[in-house]
């Protein structure tokens, strides 16, 4: 009787069909070695050759077969026995792989390996976790809602390295939940459904709630954030998104407002010493108090000087790397902790006779300037040249004009902002400035960088130091405000074009005043009835909407006019005491 045999799904061997629920239960240890000798050399065939074998061997065939169907047998024959080989290597290196379970430690030990060091070295505690102290001390707010278990779903916003990805995974080991984390730059509407259906199960099956942790959550589509509605609103999962763009602008509405929004700060030079400390004590044989209790440096204090067992250390086994390339590490990671690894990494590696000089020079050119042209540092550094412009500080818009185009901003963005600025704060009170904006303009379209750089600066200086007016502007406000309040009201018959006879005849036209044709000033309607009277366009020194701050002119005069009173304050106001 042939004895059937099947697979173990746990080691992947060939058992009995008659014993395997035993072998299972023993820890797939028992019942490895079959007891019929027909079976052990027919297990490693498909059923139909076993079959075949068992016929052959019962007798020879009732009559002899005709060489013109012997050679198609000798075909398949011959694909069995290939098929079958090919079946019995691979399980040969299914149950090598079981018996050397070393070949898949290795495989692991390849993959870590790998790894950059800034991953390796992610805090496993919330203990060990650096900055935020906002969120992370225990009277904090965040800790407060997880202890309660009524942390909801959130949204970590911060620039680079400043740990959200690892405060998220430190939050989910906190909440002893299970953790699932998703890259919104690699997945699908599919992958999101799947996912949260998972979450939903889980919480149903074993009542453990599901942190699903979304990578450059802004990257998700409108309808991939749309499926995460549902599930957030009735608790199936707590959501935790981390984004470095503005979460007003890129998320939408309905799923913002389930979430809360937490502010991660840009690390500051004394948090990033903290984490180079920690870095290289971990990397050497330093002893690492993990968790230690003893406060850690205020961010407010100057950045302190690296422990003494880090600098003997770092001497005795990396010796390139002196007090000044760890400083310099410290200044060109810029509050990114992810860059000040990655630069440790990058001096390790480093022969251990590199010249500092050079050294230096190496980390320099290995940093890029964290300039986004379609992300918040370029509306904030554009604002912040155009606020400049507008406050008369020549020096701080010259300044901010360097930065944007040192980062790789277009110049064209620059100057079409200028020609705005031109008439939006300079306006009347200097009518070159609008024709020498456009002049800049065209002169960048012409010229381009980096010579165009020069015209921008000489547009630059001279919108700061024109002086200002934003009487047009805010006229043309008030008249946008009452135009909104009635966009039906006609025009009177005065102010009508009359192109035909039939229009002359109903009015049109007929009691204007063309002003030229007289001597002296003459009066039309100009406006409809309703705003008769009503005064736009205000005249120059009209100051009736404008704020009078006593407090806001004295830090003027303290820090900009030399303690000196402004020539523009009134006598009974007095000076600033």
């Amino acid at each position: 009787m042939l004895m059937k045999t099947v697979t173990c799904p746990i080691c992947s061997r060939d058992v009995s069909d008659q014993v395997i629920n035993e072998h299972i239960d023993s820890g797939c240890e028992d019942h490895l070695n079959l007891s019929s000798s027909q079976a052990s050399s027919t297990s490693f065939m498909p059923l139909r050759a076993a079959k075949a074998i068992q016929r052959k061997s019962n007798g020879p065939s009732s009559s002899p077969m005709a060489p013109i169907f012997t050679q198609g047998r000798k075909a398949l024959d011959s694909n069995n026995s290939s098929s079958t080989n090919a079946h019995t290597n691979k399980r040969a290196v299914v149950e090598d792989t079981a018996i050397h379970p070393h070949f898949k430690r290795n495989k692991i030990a390849h993959l870590e390996a790998v790894v950059p060091l800034a991953e390796k070295l992610r805090p496993s505690a919330l203990c060990d976790f650096v900055g935020q102290s906002h969120l992370t001390s225990p009277g904090s707010l965040l800790l407060k809602t997880l202890g309660g278990d009524i942390a909801g779903s959130i949204i970590f916003w911060g620039p680079p390295g400043c740990g959200k990805t690892t405060l998220a995974r430190l939050i989910a080991r906190q909440t002893d939940c299970v953790f699932k984390e998703l890259g919104a730059t690699n997945v699908g509407i599919t992958d999101v459904r799947a996912t949260l259906e998972e979450a939903k199960n889980t919480l149903a099956l074993s009542r453990r709630k599901t942190v699903l942790f979304l990578d450059e959550v802004h990257r998700l589509t409108k309808s991939q954030q749309d499926i995460c509605l549902p599930y957030v609103e009735q608790g199936h999962v707590q959501l935790v998104g981390a984004t470095t763009e503005n979460p007003s602008f890129k998320l939408t509405g309905a799923l913002l407002s389930r979430c809360r929004v937490f502010v991660l700060e840009r690390l500051t030079d004394t948090e990033i010493i903290t984490i180079l400390a920690n870095a290289l004590k971990r990397i050497g044989p330093i002893p690492v108090d993990s968790c230690s209790t003893e406060p850690g440096p205020s961010s407010s204090e100057p950045p302190p000087f690296f422990p003494s067992d880090v600098i003997v250390f770092t001497r005795t086994y990396f010796p390139q790397i002196t007090s000044k390339i760890l400083s310099r590490i410290t200044s060109l990671a810029a509050g990114d902790a992810r860059a000040a690894i990655s630069l440790l990494e990058l001096a390790i590696q480093s022969p251990k006779d590199s010249k500092e000089e050079s050294l230096l020079a190496a980390l320099k050119h290995s940093v890029s300037a964290s300039y986004d042209r379609t992300g918040e540092s370029h509306y904030d550094m554009i604002s912040a040249l155009h606020k400049s412009v507008r406050g008369s500080q020549g020096s701080a818009a010259l300044y901010w004009l360097a930065r944007l185009l040192t980062a790789g901003e277009d110049p064209l963005y620059i100057a079409r902002r200028m020609v705005v600025c031109a008439s939006e704060d300079i306006g009347l009170a200097d009518n070159n400035a609008l024709p020498l904006a456009m002049a800049t303009l065209q002169a960048c379209q012409t010229i381009g960088m980096p010579e165009c750089r020069i015209n921008l600066a000489h547009l630059v200086a001279y919108l700061a130091e024109a002086p200002k007016s934003t009487r047009a502007y805010e006229a043309y406000n008030r008249a946008e405000a009452a135009a909104k309040l009635d966009l039906t009201i006609p025009v009177p018959m005065s102010m009508r074009n009359a192109p035909t006879e039939l229009m002359k005849d109903l009015g049109y036209g007929k009691t204007y005043l063309y002003n030229p044709s007289y001597a002296h000033p003459v009066h039309n309607i100009y406006l409809p009835i309703q705003f008769e009277g009503e005064v736009f366009l205000r005249r120059e020194g009209d100051t009736r909407d404008k704020i009078w701050d006593e407090a806001a002119l004295c830090v003027w005069e303290h820090e900009a006019n030399g303690d000196k009173e402004w020539e523009g304050r009134p006598a009974v106001s007095g000076p600033c005491v």
